[in-house]
């Protein structure tokens, strides 16, 4: 059975890949879609638990900063 050399594979990837890539910058930002499925996920959560016509449009502006309460809601748990 032959020895694995890591160090020896890893170069050898890298230059693979970089070879393969020639010279191409790839980045993949998904950070867009997240906030979109969670701002949809706050309308509905918002709208579901609305009493009349103006929680609704309520909670339709809340859902466009859902973030906000959200970092709120975690400091105020970590801090007391």
């Amino acid at each position: 059975m032959s020895d694995f050399d890591t160090a020896k594979f890893k170069k050898k990837l890298k230059k693979q890949i970089k070879k393969s890539m020639k010279g191409k910058n790839i980045t993949v930002n998904s950070k867009g879609s997240i906030y979109f499925i969670g701002g949809i996920g706050a309308a509905v959560y918002y709208l579901s638990t609305a009493t009349d016509f103006w929680m609704g449009v309520l909670g339709i502006l809340k859902s466009f900063v859902w973030p906000a309460f959200l970092v709120y809601a975690a400091l105020t748990n970590l801090h007391g």
